[in-house]
């Protein structure tokens, strides 16, 4: 059971190491912002590590305290982070990096920081994560500040990366006070959400969101487009001509083209490709279980729910429901 608890906990680790190294050579987007993820990101790093040391090894105080000095790293990013992403400031002033300072000092002087089971050394560890809770207060408050004037998908993502920080603040709260008992059980849900944020990364990277970031839509103007865009489609099914571009969407709606893909992107996650695909395969759903369509080839549903070709067909719909059109139409048709 020992070795579980530890693949799962280094497991983690090696993660975080991988999102932080793909983050600092990471290209696209903002560079900045980029590099305080990554260091959100190590500053967790370094405290669970300690965790996951502090388990299987006998370490030093002054081990112990460089691993906690990572709790002092996290919150100040994670406020610059939301900075840059939701007020899209160009750059932090060096005058604001004085909010490392405490990192800085307990880094240094961790030889001499008291780290046992004194009354001292609670104290102290109760200041370093009330030092973290701060800052998860000040980035909710710049979150629900900018919430109507910041693209959804960005400001979902980063009110997910505060919830994920503020579970980890949870545990390790919890456990020093023995409401939490398990003390691993952090580095092993820690595992859990590095796995967690890397799917969202790969599947919806912030940094593509990103791209839009000089627009000057706001977050109602975007989800106005949104239901009109929804309403052409629905009302007048374009999605069934399988030359669809997005241009003529974006003709219809009297906007340009860089503009509907940033709605569709913001409010429904997706592409322009993925959301008509959605609408069409929808379609095929119900042509599939009509009982008018029950003789006619999988060919004739694919192109009349607005496909240009089979294969094309099949692919998105086996990926969208897990079972061909033919099962779909064995298992749902009723004759």
């Amino acid at each position: 059971m020992d070795s579980i608890v530890l693949v799962l906990s280094s497991l983690g680790i090696a993660q975080a190491v991988f999102l932080c190294l793909y983050l600092l050579t990471l290209k696209k987007g903002n560079r900045k912002a980029n590099l305080f993820l990554a260091l959100v990101l190590l500053g967790l790093t370094i405290r669970i590590g300690k965790s996951i040391l502090n388990v299987y090894l006998d370490l030093e105080p002054w081990q112990r305290n460089l691993g906690l000095s990572g709790v002092l790293l996290v919150g100040p990013f994670l406020w610059f982070y939301g900075r840059l992403l939701l007020r899209r400031e160009k750059e932090i002033h060096n005058s604001n990096y004085g909010h490392l300072v405490p990192f800085l000092l307990f880094a240094v002087f961790c030889k001499f920081i008291p780290n046992g089971f004194g009354t001292i050394s609670y104290v102290i560890y109760f200041a370093v994560f009330l030092h973290l809770g701060a800052y998860l207060i000040l980035s909710m408050l710049l979150m629900f500040r900018f919430k109507h004037q910041i693209g959804t998908s960005v400001w979902v993502w980063y009110r997910n990366l505060i919830i994920g920080v503020g579970l980890i603040w949870v545990f390790y709260m919890g456990n020093v006070l023995g409401i939490i008992p398990y003390y691993i059980g952090g580095a092993i849900f820690f595992s859990f959400l590095l796995y967690a944020f890397s799917f969202v990364l790969l599947k919806q990277p912030v940094f593509s969101l990103e791209k839009y970031k000089n627009s000057s839509m706001d977050t109602a103007t975007s989800k106005k487009y949104m239901q009109h865009i929804r309403t052409l489609f629905e009302s007048e099914a374009l999605y069934l001509d399988s030359e669809l571009h997005m241009a003529q969407v974006a003709q219809a709606l009297g906007i340009p083209a860089r503009d509907v893909s940033q709605v569709i992107n913001e409010n429904e996650q997706q592409n322009f490709s993925e959301f008509v695909n959605q609408y069409r395969i929808q379609k095929a759903k119900d042509l599939l279980v009509d009982s008018a369509y029950a003789q006619e080839k999988i060919a004739t549903v694919a192109y009349d729910s607005g496909f240009g070709n089979v294969t094309s067909f099949n692919l998105a719909f086996k990926s969208a429901t897990q079972l061909t059109p033919s099962q779909y139409r064995k298992k749902f048709l009723l004759v």
